[in-house]
């Protein structure tokens, strides 16, 4: 089969005013970024539109360091979802620089089930996330030059919260120290790095409501605390304007095209391990707009992106999704099964039922929000038909929820008809049903965060470090503790222990941390050893990336 590139490289691209229109969008309201990208705007958001498109959600099971497939079947779905006459729109998270360049080589689905044009998508594509890097970090040059300027006048903070942020993957910028040299070169602290998709900007960008919105939430960023302990904010700084102005173009819903020609929407980006991990609320409505159907995904496994996508963006934005797909493979369900990575593309039935256990407890959680829930299986060449037909009985009788072989990777739409049957068929027999959230905003801090940890993870003890307990208390001092909460853990399992795979039970979570992002509205709970600042493994996905007689290699 050929690679992923070759193939983005074999389709016919249509012009993106061709695409805009093939979904009643209007050519005069498309800003073209080049011939195959288009900027929508926001303003063409109709509510009641909004309400009668079908929203489908696509997660998955715990995540496997090779992936599950959740971009691949998201766009599939779509695929297949047109092949059988339903007007359908994917809409997802753009890809970070850090990953791409790291171990993963791309995000933008993969075989004949891509968003395109591919190269540019996974690259700078529409500047997004440069001008969220930017802007991020004019807050923080516009912070220390406010520091060091008003410093004769005796003025300080006690706390600075506000780091840098940078899109690459870089380990020796977690932990450093500005302002070395003479005294002109600034106020000498310690400060550090996370990557972009984990910025607060990022977060604000991708709940937004519309630009006014933007430049409220940027206010209320929350910098440190003064020598008297009263928050110190961007609106203390009276740049918020100048921040909005660097992201007027980013907050527009950024339009592409599948494999097969139809309508895709890719905008914000945040990572689901650090940050609530779904695409902008706005372009999901935009699509919702102008598709019948629109299949959207949040990221990592269901204990992470759903539940994130559920109790924040849904809760934040009224959305009410009709169903939601979980994704698994036999080869990420072997592994939680406790076959060695070395062995789980040779056959192991035994294998697979022990993982089946976290397949089980993803989908109780599904149903605990009062989601219809349909099992894609995504189809690899080593996968048997035993194990495919052990999957299909366990989920059918046992779970009693739909299952459906997803072969988009190597058949593009036709290889997810099936699917898109399933799913069609399952919207239009069962009604949908409101979400039942984890969570009241009434909760206290503790309340929400124990009912995430017992509820969805299923630890049976939740610990708080002095720290995280003090930020409990200044949450509750500063009237924030409606917000939701979004917790940061490792996505390899449920527990805050990327060691322990299948569905653990009754372990210890301990909350190190509690970060307040007063902008983005969330109190972000940081739980075990998880880094906001990603390194490079061993061997980066870099040494494969080239560009060869003019075309880009070693993107997948």
């Amino acid at each position: 089969m050929k690679s992923d590139i070759e193939i983005a490289r074999g389709v016919e691209l249509k012009k993106i005013k061709q695409v805009a229109e093939s979904i009643n969008i209007p050519r005069d309201e498309v800003e073209n970024y080049g011939r195959y990208i288009a900027k929508i705007p926001e303003s063409l958001i109709n509510q009641e539109a909004v309400d009668q498109s079908k929203l489908i959600l696509v997660t998955a099971i715990t995540a496997t360091k090779a992936g599950i497939g959740k971009t691949t079947v998201s766009i599939g779905l779509a695929l297949g979802l047109n092949k059988i006459g339903k007007r359908a729109i994917v809409a997802l998270r753009e890809p970070s620089l850090g990953p791409c360049f790291g171990m993963k080589g791309g995000a933008a689905g993969g075989g004949y089930a891509q968003v395109l044009p591919m190269e540019k998508i996974n690259l700078h594509f529409t500047g997004d996330f440069h001008a969220i890097t930017s802007a991020h970090n004019m807050i923080s040059a516009l912070l220390d030059n406010y520091l060091y300027q008003n410093k004769s006048k005796g003025f300080g903070l006690k706390e600075i919260l506000w780091k840098r942020v940078l899109d690459v993957n870089d380990r020796s910028l977690r932990n450093v120290v500005t302002g070395l040299g003479n005294k002109t070169d600034g106020i000498t602290q310690q400060s550090g790095f996370d990557i972009t998709p984990a910025s607060e900007i990022m977060a604000i960008l991708c709940l937004s409501t519309d630009l006014n919105d933007l430049r409220r939430r940027i206010e209320n960023i929350l910098l440190g605390f003064t020598y008297d302990d009263k928050p110190f904010t961007v609106k203390d700084l009276g740049v918020a304007g100048a921040i909005t102005v660097l992201l007027k173009d980013a907050i527009h819903p950024n339009l592409v095209q599948t494999t097969e020609n139809t309508a895709a929407f890719v905008h914000g980006g945040p990572f689901a391990n650090i940050a609530h991990g779904c695409n902008s609320i706005l372009a999901t409505k935009v699509a919702m707009t102008f598709g019948d159907y629109v299949i959207t995904e949040a990221g990592f496994g269901a204990d992470l992106g759903a539940e994130k996508f559920y109790n924040i963006k849904c809760r934040k934005s009224g959305l009410q999704p009709r169903l939601t797909v979980i994704v698994a493979t036999a080869q990420g369900l072997k592994m939680h099964g406790g076959v060695s990575l070395d062995k789980i593309k040779q056959p192991s039935l035994q294998g697979l039922k022990e993982g089946l256990l976290n397949l089980d407890k993803h989908v109780r959680n599904l149903k605990a929000f009062g989601q219809t829930v349909v099992v894609a299986f995504n189809k690899y060449a080593s996968d048997t038909e035993e194990e495919i037909e052990l999957l299909r009985h366990h989920c059918e009788k046992e779970l009693e929820v739909g299952f459906a072989i997803n072969n988009a990777f190597a058949e593009g739409g036709e290889g997810a008809v099936e699917l898109a049957k399933l799913v069609a068929e399952t919207i239009e027999e069962k009604p949908s049903s409101a979400l039942k959230f984890t969570y009241e905003d009434t909760d206290t801090v503790k309340q929400k965060i124990e009912k995430i940890a017992t509820n969805i993870y299923g630890a049976s003890v939740i610990t708080y470090s002095t720290i995280a307990r003090n930020k409990m208390k200044l949450a509750q001092e500063m009237g924030i503790t409606h917000f939701p909460i979004c917790i940061a853990k490792t996505q390899y399992s449920f527990s805050a222990d990327a060691k322990i795979y299948g569905a653990v039970n009754n372990f210890e979570f301990h909350i190190k941390d509690i970060v307040i992002n007063n902008g983005a509205e969330m109190l972000v709970a940081i739980a075990g050893e998880i880094m906001r600042m990603p390194g490079l493994p061993k061997e980066p996905q870099a040494k494969l990336i080239d560009i060869v007689d003019g075309q880009i290699e070693g993107l997948s």
